[in-house]
């Protein structure tokens, strides 16, 4: 078909979201609308090869394990504009637009953002500084008090010092946030590596379990709070979705409370107050701006059910895309649907890609004393 975009969705990945960065590729891939894109499947397998296929479902179906996969590789070079095949010393395939959709660490963390820049592509989501900070909980909750948005009390620790003395590190630990409290390794999502601590030896074992994922955690104190999410869409000018609620199958919205268990529920809309509801709406628009997010993201809150107070949890700037997401649901049931999403997605890729390019490059020092 002719004038169709050429899109590449980037899938898979090191981090231990890969099989979550699986379901949602197959779900992108289901919903792009065949009339308007011709989808170009790259897969990042858990070693970090690059690999694609002419058949996209396959890989995936595979593991990536497809024995149809081809090498590939996206060079940082602008003038290329594609993606190269590692055994073909043709013409690159070209691209007009990614979709990045790796989930965690090396994925939505800056680092693929950053190689998207330097090959001078349009990409779907938040560039790399919303995307580094919006992955490290730690610098988040930072950026968010400085811009005044509320956030829960919270104490940042390091594996290196943790490592060399246990009982010093916990004794250091505010006694102001109590039990119980939650530990989170400051760089994963999808709750891999949380914990929930209800005394010394749960909070001991939290850390430790923690520090296996990352080399800063975050401990965080306990609010016994209903789960709150937000979606919103955009870039200088983001909109805000309707307002849900996640009602976990277990203590909390875990790893597998998220994906492998039954019994989660999805309230959409939440049943909230229309004051509380606008005011969260409010809210995840402020923390998008705060990161200078583009595109997209998930904003989580807190919501206290013995004061009411409202706080920021997280942003997630690559959001999960499976069938049972929340940020695809909260902008379905706010008149967006699944395949419309994915359009306004890539305009808006195109959009921030344009005005990323009104910036000039030249510039010309001016003399002094009249000298060249």
């Amino acid at each position: 078909m002719a004038n169709r975009l050429r899109v590449g969705v980037i899938f898979g990945g090191q981090s231990v979201e890969h099989e979550v960065s699986l379901i949602s590729a197959r779900s992108i891939f289901q919903h792009l609308r065949v009339d308007r894109y011709e989808v170009v499947p790259i897969g990042i397998t858990r070693r970090g090869r690059w690999i694609t296929s002419e058949d996209g479902a396959a890989l995936l179906q595979d593991g990536l394990e497809s024995a149809g996969a081809r090498p590939c590789f996206l060079p940082p070079d602008p003038s290329i504009g594609g993606l190269v095949l590692l055994e073909d010393r043709g013409s690159p395939i070209p691209l007009d637009v990614i979709f990045p959709i790796v989930h965690g660490g090396h994925g939505e963390d800056g680092t693929l953002q950053g190689l998207l820049e330097l090959a001078g592509l349009p990409y779907v989501g938040a560039g790399v500084l919303a995307s580094s900070v919006g992955m490290d909980k730690d610098l988040m909750k930072r950026v968010f008090r400085d811009a005044g948005l509320p956030v829960i009390r919270s104490r940042t620790l390091l594996r290196k010092d943790w490592e060399g003395a246990h009982q010093q590190v916990l004794d250091s630990i505010p006694p102001d946030l109590g039990f119980p409290c939650f530990i989170k390794p400051a760089n994963t999502g999808s709750s891999v590596g949380i914990t929930k601590a209800k005394n010394r030896s749960d909070l001991e074992t939290g850390l430790n379990l923690a520090f296996r994922f990352d080399r800063k955690a975050v401990v965080e104190t306990g609010v016994d709070a209903r789960e709150i999410e937000c979606s919103v869409l955009g870039n200088d000018t983001p909109q805000a979705s309707v307002v849900g609620e996640i009602v976990p199958c277990n203590e909390f919205y875990d790893y597998e409370a998220k994906y492998l268990a039954e019994g989660s529920e999805l309230l959409i809309p939440a049943p909230l107050p229309a004051t509380i509801a606008e005011e969260v709406r409010r809210l995840a628009v402020g923390a998008f701006r705060a990161l200078d997010g583009s595109g997209m993201a998930r904003v989580d809150f807190f919501l206290d059910r013995r004061t009411g107070a409202i706080y920021l949890n997280e942003v997630n700037t690559l959001p999960g895309f499976t069938p049972i997401s929340m940020y695809p649901k909260l902008w379905e049931a706010s008149g967006v649907p699944y395949a419309s999403l994915l359009d306004r997605l890539i305009d808006l890729a195109l959009e921030r890609h344009r005005e990323k390019a009104r910036a000039s490059r030249d510039f010309e020092p001016p003399s002094r004393s009249g000298k060249p």
